[in-house]
Formats: C-alpha cells, structure tokens, sequence
C-alpha cells in the first residue's frame, strides 16, 4: 500500500509517495509558473498519476490521496476557496480528484494550516500531542489546532484564520483585506509596515532607504535588523511583540501541549523565539503558559506535505476492508 500527499502552495506544487509506515518514498515538485483555475487543477491530477504510475513500478497501489490548499476547504460539499489561486474561488477540486482516481482510492483535502499541524504531531516537535496549535506565518497568517487529536475546523470550516484577530485599536481601513495581525506580522504585513515608516521617515537613511521602499520585503527587514539597523528593529518588535500576544491568547483560550511557530517567516524570525516567549508571558493565562511548551518547527516547509501524508494513510487505514 501507499498513498499520495500533495502540498499546494500559492507558487507551486509539492508531492510525494509515502509507503505505509510514512516513509518519503518519492518527491515531486512543480512551479504553478501563472497557472490559474483549471490549470492548477490539470497539474495536481498530472501529478498524482506520475506517482501513481511510480507506486505502480514498486509493486504498490495507492490506496488514497491528499491534498492541502492554501485556504478554506468546505468539508460537506468538497468546494475550495484559495485567494492565492486566480479562479479558486470556489474550485470543485474534490469532485476533480475522485474522477481520477479509483472508486476504492481515498480522496482527503484539507487546509494548509490544519496539515501543517498534522505534520508536526506525526513526525515534529508535537509528536505524540492531542492538543496542539501550529501558527503559521507567512505571506499571510492561520493556525492549524488540534483539540483531543481532532482537528478543529469550525461550524463554516474557516477555525484557525487567526490574521484576522484584533490587537489594537482603532480600527483601521488596512485591516479590511486580511485582518488586523496579519497587516502587522505577517510577511506582507512586515514589508507593509517598514513601507509606511519609511514613507513617514524622509530623514531615514539607514539600510532600507537604499531600496525602492515598494519593493521591500520582509526579509529584507530582517537582513537589515541583523546589521543593525534601527527602523528595522522598531518593525521586528512590532511583530515579535504581535506573535506573543497571539501565542498568548492561543495558550489561554485553548490551554494546549504546545504551540508550534513555523512558516516561511520562520525562517529569519525563529531567532526571537525567546523575545516572544517573553512576551507571550506576561499576557497568557499564568497556570497554563508554564505548562506550554512553546517552540520554532523542526519541520520548516516539509510540515505541510508530511502531514497531509498523515491524513492519507489515516483514510488510507479507515477506509480499507476490515
């Protein structure tokens, strides 16, 4: 037996063969290079048959496939929303799929966040955890959270879309399109934020000034952090100060094992892991942060396709004859 997992990102598409015991069999990887709707749709199918095709050399049958996207998986009726996706608005990948494949083959697709955390409590830093909280940061934020070994999706399949929690106030009209943590601390909130400051800062010349201030990004804070740089510190404890305070309210509302940080920010960002912690601490229920465990993936971008290899052989298991 094996099973298929397949990882969907905004510029590309990650793949591999896992054998029965979770072993990485075999990897693909294709850029979405634009692609858009059906498109994407044509690549994921092309590449579950290279790999069904690949499990067929092995002597082995796929006995189910995975997918996770980059945003809301409608769980009743299989419909997909992913912003990042030109055409995804609401995208019958599962329909897709299960024409594709045998009527005995497994179909599972699920959310980014909610696989990232799957990976961790399978083969990461959560493994062997029924409580945990993977916050995701990267271009935009989410958190995947698992409550008694279950995933939690929520009454409409949207938990864990956590950008969108408010830390300050007044409103503002820049926390329409995504929320007022994401425009702080996320990737794009980063860029967005030395963007502004610089803009406001004409006297600035320190590192940042020599680029176009349109075209700065995150990392490039985070490069500039790392030589020194002043304004570039102001935005990185502008973040770091925004991921304690969710870390914080995750570990009170939900009082978990563990919560995960990890995403592309994480990345540069893991080295202020403990100026979060710090912080996190001061605004977290005290009985429960002393007993969380709080810390940087050991899984980095491969959290997300190994846990959706996870959720494959899981239906993989539960959907063979007993």
């Amino acid at each position: 037996m094996a099973v298929i997992g397949l990882d969907l990102g905004a510029t590309k598409l990650a793949g591999a063969l896992f054998g029965l015991d979770g072993t990485v069999l075999e990897r693909a990887l294709k850029l979405l290079e634009g692609r858009a709707g059906d498109e994407v749709g044509k690549l994921i199918v092309e590449q579950v048959a290279v790999l069904s095709r690949t499990a067929a050399a092995r002597g082995m049958e796929v006995q189910a496939v995975g997918v996770s996207v980059p945003g809301i998986v409608h769980h009743e009726n299989g419909m997909v929303w992913a912003p990042n996706i030109a055409g995804w608005e609401q995208y019958s990948l599962c329909d897709l799929l299960r024409a594709e494949v045998r009527a005995s083959c497994q179909v599972v697709v699920e959310s980014d966040r909610a696989a990232s955390i799957m990976g961790e409590v399978s083969r990461g830093v959560a493994m062997g955890c029924r409580h945990a909280i993977f916050l995701a940061v990267g271009t935009g934020i989410g958190a995947g959270i698992l409550v008694d070994g279950s995933i939690l999706r929520g009454a409409h399949d949207i938990a864990g879309a956590i950008g969108w929690m408010g830390l300050d106030r007044p409103y503002k009209s820049a926390y329409r399109p995504c929320g007022g943590f994401e425009s702080h601390a996320s990737g794009a909130g980063i860029a967005r934020v030395a963007r502004e400051l610089l803009e406001a800062e004409p006297e600035y010349k320190g590192t940042l000034r020599a680029l176009a201030p349109g075209l700065v990004t995150a990392h490039d804070v985070f490069d500039a952090f790392a030589a020194g740089d002043g304004l570039a510190a102001r935005v990185v404890t502008n973040a770091v100060e925004c991921w304690g305070m969710v870390v914080a309210n995750l570990v009170s509302l939900f009082d978990p094992e563990i919560v995960v940080l990890g995403g592309g920010i994480f990345g540069p960002a893991a080295a202020q892991l403990g100026r979060i912690v710090a912080e996190a601490r001061q605004w977290a229920q005290p009985v429960s942060f002393a007993k969380v465990k709080v810390c940087v993936s050991m899984l980095g971008p491969e959290a997300c396709l190994l846990g959706m290899g996870e959720l494959a052989l899981r239906a993989a298991r539960e959907g063979a004859p007993q």
